[in-house]
């Protein structure tokens, strides 16, 4: 029986449009009537988070920023994580040789220089919008991470410079394809979901956590259960993580039937459907997904 289910968002628990589905919500309010601790861990900003779960009338601790905030279910900070004084000023005053636009995350909310409506398409469910800043005056502490955006093939071309100018002084990953995140050092999903663990008296192996994307690969291979939407999160083979650690989920329908039947079920059925579904790496079909949600079947 697992005690905690780690969510990633985007790709994961939210629709292409960026909504929480009917089906993935009802089975989210039916977990936090359980003895299940829900918590979710995304690259989005905690202020967001917290009017995403209040809007919602979800309780969860939250893990925001990739891993450089974790706040407990009343709001109160557990944990911050910035990057050096110096890896943010020369992010922020450094004029790189990319045309990707570039974005700050601090406690105040979420900064850049480029007034881009594009850029709030995702956010249009929540309402979070980007401030307008110089980043010439931006402090330089207490930023969290920056991001740039562009297309990937322009972050690929962006990802040598920052390695060859920080070494390991920070941490890259792709939150997206479109999305390159630079981090504190060691700040990561999995990283921050042991801390909090820690402070909740729960085994990791006691948890199950799903995700889909490259800054999901820690979180997924350190836990009891890793779930990934779809394909494997980039570089996951490349980390050395065993197959084991890894079992794959239909896009649609898959997270609410693995925690459904996970937090009502005992002994949990898992197991057995991965075996019958994925001898190949198949994914579960999502016809049967449904049928387990609408019907609560056991195998």
């Amino acid at each position: 029986m697992f005690r905690l289910a780690a969510f990633d968002m985007d790709g994961t628990l939210l629709m292409p449009d960026h909504r929480l589905g009917e089906k993935t919500l009802a089975t989210l309010a039916q977990l936090a009537e359980k003895p299940m601790t829900l918590t979710f861990a995304t690259g989005r900003h905690y202020l967001e988070m917290k009017d995403i779960l209040a809007n919602l009338g979800l309780e969860g601790y939250l893990i925001t920023g990739n891993g450089t905030r974790i706040h407990n279910l009343h709001g109160d900070r557990l944990y911050a994580s910035d990057l050096p004084d110096d890896c943010a000023e020369e992010l922020l005053r450094t004029q790189w040789d990319t045309p990707a636009s570039r974005h700050v995350f601090r406690d105040e909310g979420w900064f850049t220089d480029l007034d881009d409506p594009q850029l709030l398409v995702p956010h249009e469910f929540s309402g979070f919008r980007y401030q307008l800043c110089n980043f010439a005056e931006l402090p330089i502490s207490g930023n969290s991470k920056v991001c740039f955006c562009a297309p990937h093939d322009v972050l690929l071309q962006l990802v040598p410079q920052l390695e060859s100018h920080f070494g390991g002084r920070v941490d890259l990953c792709f939150s997206a394809a479109d999305c390159l995140d630079i981090m504190p050092a060691g700040s990561n999903k999995g990283s921050a979901l042991a801390l909090l663990t820690q402070q909740l008296g729960i085994e990791m192996a006691e948890c199950m956590a799903f995700g889909d994307a490259m800054n999901d690969r820690e979180m997924l291979e350190s836990v009891g259960m890793g779930l990934v939407m779809g394909q494997r999160p980039a570089g996951a083979q490349a980390a050395g993580s065993a197959p084991a650690s890894y079992r794959t989920l239909p896009a649609s329908g898959g997270v609410s039937l693995f925690t459904t039947l996970a937090a009502f079920t005992t002994p949990s059925p898992i197991p057995r459907i991965l075996r019958l579904f994925q001898p190949a790496g198949l994914s579960v079909p999502a016809f049967f997904c449904l049928a387990c949600i609408c019907h609560k079947t056991v195998i």
